[in-house]
């Protein structure tokens, strides 16, 4: 049987995210494989989600990592620091999906605007649905939920008057539906990660994603040396995020998302590149993309053809 953790409690768009996965993604493009039955088990947070797997408590963990309103989730970056010197405790990423996200009001019963002062949301999906919130409900403010169903769970136990949630979670705690399909931006989305312990990276497609964390040293301008290790090879960089380092106060890590794969010479050689300019960098994985964004590496197969031939003296 293979265990697979996800960001809880039952309902949210992480265990949405985790079926799509495994009913459509995972068995063709991920390795390793699960095998045998599947369990799932509800974490109470992202950073919850991956110490499972670290701890082999799990052998997958899904987990959500971008949304298209408000960039990357820190918890999430946050978790995937390896915890020790090194890369000790490292966790890989070996699969991806994309739900496009749009959410459920849920309430106890049947409610008219006016009578509706508290809603309980996530905060990521509060910034996804503002806007809206205020049209819908003008005199209502927004309180701290700990996910999206726990937000439907909150109304349940009359913690709030409605919940941002999805359909599944206010159907579990038996809310009545008062909106549905909410959003404010109608090509909203959020990007969920499958991880796993460190193995060999699922094979390249031509349509795939590199992932690294970096701690450059403090001198100027190391940024942007590591980052024209990508830019000077014809590498296109899909996302650039920064957080603090709570090893170092005041420094900061940064983390890269790449097209290409591992496999590719033109990544290779960066990767390589990087690992000795670099105080630490962790290999997230390369994985194939759910929605491909950015130009492909370059073919450098004509090149290195012809690097191997003045090796072994071949006259081309």
């Amino acid at each position: 049987m293979s265990v697979f953790a996800y960001f809880g409690p039952s309902g949210t768009f992480t265990e949405i995210a985790l079926d799509r996965l495994l009913t459509t993604r995972l068995p063709r493009q991920s390795a390793p494989r699960p095998t045998g039955d599947v369990e799932k088990i509800a974490a109470k947070s992202p950073a919850a989600t991956i110490e499972m797997v670290r701890a082999g408590a799990a052998d997958f963990g899904c987990v959500p990592i971008e949304s298209s309103v408000e960039g990357a989730v820190p918890a999430t970056a946050d978790a995937l620091v390896p915890p020790g010197p090194g890369t000790a405790g490292r966790v890989q990423v070996f699969a991806e999906v994309v739900l496009d996200v749009a959410f459920t009001i849920g309430a106890r019963s049947p409610l008219e605007p006016s009578q509706v002062r508290t809603v309980a949301a996530y905060p990521v999906a509060a910034a996804q649905v503002r806007e809206s919130i205020e049209k819908l409900y003008p005199q209502a403010q927004f309180v701290t939920a700990s996910s999206n169903s726990g937000a439907a769970a909150d109304v349940a136990d009359g913690k709030a008057d409605v919940a941002v949630t999805t359909s599944l979670a206010a159907e579990l705690s038996g809310l009545v539906v008062l909106a549905d399909a909410v959003a404010d931006a109608d090509d909203a989305y959020t990007r969920f990660l499958l991880i796993g312990a460190p193995a060999a990276p699922p094979a390249a497609t031509g349509s795939d994603r590199t992932s690294v964390i970096l701690d450059l040293p403090n001198v100027p301008g190391s940024l942007m040396t590591a980052m024209d290790e990508f830019a000077s090879r014809e590498i296109d960089l899909t996302r650039i995020e920064s957080r603090p380092r709570r090893d170092v106060p005041g420094s900061y890590r940064f983390y890269l998302d790449a097209v290409g794969h591992i496999d590719d010479d033109a990544v290779g050689e960066a990767l390589r590149a990087l690992y000795r300019r670099c105080e630490r960098v962790v290999f997230l994985g390369s994985w194939p993309c759910d929605r491909a964004t950015g130009s492909p590496p370059p073919d450098t197969a004509d090149s290195v053809a012809w690097f191997e031939s003045l090796r072994s003296g071949e006259v081309r």
